[in-house]
């Protein structure tokens, strides 16, 4: 857990949720807003898979 709480691609993502956040409260309630959400959970699921592959290489390099 530790790994994806520390990991600078996800800090940078959760955070850029919070520019959703803002936008959600702010912003006008059209497609776009729904299209900005869906683009920060991508990003979001991107930073920790990344984060997940490379422990797992990491995790398969040190065992061979």
């Amino acid at each position: 857990m530790r790994k994806y709480l520390l990991s600078t691609s996800v800090l940078s993502a959760m955070f850029s949720g919070w520019g959703t956040i803002q936008q959600t409260r702010k912003g006008p309630r059209d497609w776009r807003l729904a299209l900005h959400w869906i683009v920060w959970m991508c990003t979001l699921a991107i930073a920790i898979g990344t984060v997940a592959k490379n422990s797992d290489e990491i995790k398969r390099r040190l065992g061979a």
